[in-house]
């Protein structure tokens, strides 16, 4: 375990933006902890004992909170966290938040507010849904079976990369001129979601199709599925009040942090086929 401040938590350490995170930072030289349930030392948001083990002699921390920032109780969690974490000497935070989610936007006050007492560094990155979902995450089993069933309908969104996500965050824990930046990032298109997978489908050569459900019938399917009760209750969260048009915007958040255009739904979708992932 390396115990110099130089050293970079990153929480959700093998999660879809944390993996990317620490992966681009140990490829600069920088010391990375990962913090995970399975790390040593083991880091849990359920189980505080773990967390001053896992912020010794650490300067700066990557926050990704698990499951989601609006699940009820989350922002006193992460304000506790982040005092803690400037109580062990962490200096800089780089926060992944929730775009279009007004609980996210009360911890990123939170956080703001506490680095903010030490005269430390924060930066928020928010985004909503990732490229990735439809490969590593909760879409990827209905890609591979050629059918998708989601309650959704025509709101469109602008899907961001992970990757671009983890380049923005790494910008922001490793050079200067990103403290007090709220940084919301979106892809450079608006895609519905039957779009989205009309690209994944185009990029594979096969027929993948959405067929929209109805939200009940959907949260039905989960349960049935074993889903725990938590998960269900966030994803209709996520499709009914956050998908509701509210993010239906680009932002220039990924060229104001990089100086460079997002990445286009198309290319990830070539690059993620070309991986064998959707193979059936």
């Amino acid at each position: 375990m390396t115990n110099t401040n130089d050293t970079v938590l990153v929480l959700g350490g093998t999660g879809r933006t944390g993996r990317r995170v620490a992966d681009r930072l140990a490829a600069r030289g920088v010391p990375v902890r990962l913090g995970s349930r399975s790390a040593t030392p083991a880091f849990d948001w359920a189980d505080r004992a773990t967390w001053p083990e896992a912020l010794a002699g650490v300067g700066a921390v990557y926050l990704s909170y698990q499951p989601d920032l609006a699940v009820p109780g989350a922002v006193e969690t992460v304000e506790s966290f982040t005092r803690l974490a400037v109580a062990s000497g962490v200096r800089r935070v780089v926060l992944l938040s929730g775009r279009g989610e007004p609980e996210a936007q009360q911890a990123e006050k939170a956080v703001g507010n506490v680095v903010d007492g030490v005269g430390g560094r924060w930066t928020v990155v928010r985004a909503s849904w990732f490229h990735q979902n439809f490969s590593e995450g909760p879409f990827a089993d209905g890609i591979r079976e050629g059918t998708l069933y989601l309650p959704v309908g025509d709101v469109r969104e602008p899907f961001v990369d992970a990757d671009d996500i983890a380049d923005v965050a790494v910008a922001a824990l490793v050079a200067d001129g990103h403290a007090g930046e709220v940084y919301e990032v979106t892809g450079p298109r608006l895609l519905t979601f039957a779009e989205a997978v009309g690209e994944i489908a185009a990029a594979t050569g096969r027929p993948v199709s959405l067929v929209p459900v109805a939200l009940t019938e959907y949260v039905d399917a989960l349960r049935g599925a074993g889903v725990p009760a938590d998960a269900v209750s966030l994803l209709t969260y996520l499709f009914t009040e956050v998908l509701d048009g509210r993010n239906q915007s680009l932002t220039d958040g990924v060229a104001r942090a990089l100086g460079r255009a997002p990445a286009d739904f198309a290319d990830y979708a070539r690059a993620a086929a070309a991986t064998g992932v959707w193979t059936a």
